[in-house]
């Protein structure tokens, strides 16, 4: 497994592992949101891909058709047509483009739209009245059919090529959530409670030879009261009849001397 054996430096305590295991819930939190966007983002990048190709298959026959058009209305309006239509143009085009965003999953997507912007001081072309005045409409409407599929093609071009960008970076972030980062969190919690488990069983045996030792000298004490008792005794009996401590000690051990009366003990 990736990550297998690095962990972070810290010190093996609880506290310790409260805040690690926070960060991996918040590091395993990220990544499934991270998933969910990158998942949303290659669903839609799909999506613009398809329309990509139908976009530029369209494109191709719109200017096929405006340059099979084109050729009409040059063939009959003639040779002045070129110089007609450069005469009649005047001011600002009439096709404007403006930008947009969308946001797809956090992801800001341009936009782009064609307008038409309506000039009523413009004055009216004039290039076809002398001949040929349907071919050059429709050439003209084919040309802007053309720039409008164009601008269209524009925008999902830019589109795919901002999503193809944040895929490539949440996908980045994802892997290393996946194969750095939580890995590394899971084996520092492996090992603070390794840890932690092997000083609370030193912890028990601490307290198990601390109890032993305090039971010896509880039996030791106790002995030495018992000694100190039959001393007692002996020391007494020694001196109300007149012998030694031997031999009072060995009297009380044996007990096969005359009970004296007068002794009580």
């Amino acid at each position: 497994m990736a990550g297998q054996g690095q962990r972070l430096t810290v010190v093996p305590t609880v506290t310790v592992m409260g805040m690690i295991k926070a960060r991996l819930a918040a590091a395993t939190r990220g990544h499934g949101l991270l998933k969910k966007k990158s998942d949303a983002l290659t669903v839609q990048f799909r999506a613009i891909l398809k329309r990509i190709v139908a976009s530029k298959e369209a494109m191709g026959d719109a200017m096929r058709s405006a340059s099979l058009s084109l050729a009409e209305a040059l063939y009959v309006a003639g040779g002045p047509l070129r110089h007609v239509v450069q005469q009649s143009v005047s001011g600002p085009a009439r096709l404007h483009v403006r930008a947009h965003h969308d946001n797809i999953a956090g992801v800001r997507l341009p936009r782009f739209e064609h307008f038409l912007v309506d000039d009523g001081a413009r004055a009216p072309l004039l290039a076809g009245l002398a001949g040929g005045g349907q071919q050059v409409s429709a050439s003209r409407a084919a040309h802007v059919r053309a720039v409008e599929l164009l601008v269209e093609l524009a925008s999902l071009q830019t589109s795919f090529l901002t999503l193809d960008e944040a895929i490539k970076t949440t996908n980045r972030r994802v892997n290393a959530l996946e194969h750095v980062v939580k890995p590394q969190l899971e084996n520092t919690v492996a090992y603070i409670r390794g840890e932690l488990d092997e000083q609370e069983r030193e912890e028990f045996f601490r307290l198990k030879k601390i109890q032993a030792v305090k039971r010896r000298e509880l039996e030791r004490q106790v002995e030495a009261a018992k000694l100190y008792a039959v001393e007692k005794v002996a020391g007494e009996v020694a001196l109300k009849r007149g012998v030694s401590l031997g031999a009072a000690a060995s009297m009380l051990e044996n007990g096969g001397g005359e009970r004296d009366d007068d002794i009580i003990f």
